[in-house]
């Protein structure tokens, strides 16, 4: 039986399609959750969304300096980027590590306080912890006098921050 379920669990994971990962550099920052990256391979640029996280929009309290705090960990700087879908303005939705020591972007983002847990499409288990961390030490948008508003309530008050494209 044993055996047979080891064969199933096989079967399922050949037949599920493989993640689209490559190497990239980081060309621009756009706020505390979305990279332009460059492709080392296919040489095209392409805008992400940090998988897992949602930091505050551009123009909300503290979003420069999510966005300095996203800077500062990966503009300029090579990257493995994991596609692992598209949001609904098709932007590819990605898991992407810092290629000089593999650490976790998202994660960074959020244990250092400038990143909430995207608690929408159950992606979000991986960096609570962090999130707790972030908010029990009073880092980045938990340590200000004022509580920090979420950026996804922030967007149903006031819409979009309007922005140039890149």
């Amino acid at each position: 039986a044993a055996g047979t379920a080891l064969a199933m669990a096989a079967t399922a994971a050949d037949i599920r399609p493989p993640a689209d990962s490559w190497p990239a550099v980081v060309t621009y920052v756009v706020d505390g959750d979305s990279v332009w990256v460059r492709s080392v391979e296919r040489r095209s640029r392409v805008k992400l969304r940090l998988l897992g996280i949602d930091a505050p929009e551009i123009c909300q309290n503290q979003g420069p300096q999510a966005r300095a705090a996203l800077q500062k960990l990966v503009l300029n700087q090579p990257v493995r980027v994991t596609v692992r879908a598209r949001d609904r303005y098709g932007r590819a939705l990605a898991m992407v590590e810092r290629a000089e020591d593999g650490r976790d972007v998202s994660q960074a983002m959020v244990a250092a306080g400038w990143a909430w847990v995207d608690r929408f499409g159950g992606h979000h288990a991986a960096y609570e912890s962090d999130e707790d961390a972030a908010r029990h030490a009073q880092r980045g948008v938990f340590g200000q006098a004022v509580v920090a508003e979420s950026p996804a309530d922030f967007r149903r008050r006031h819409g979009p921050c309007t922005s140039t494209k890149r």
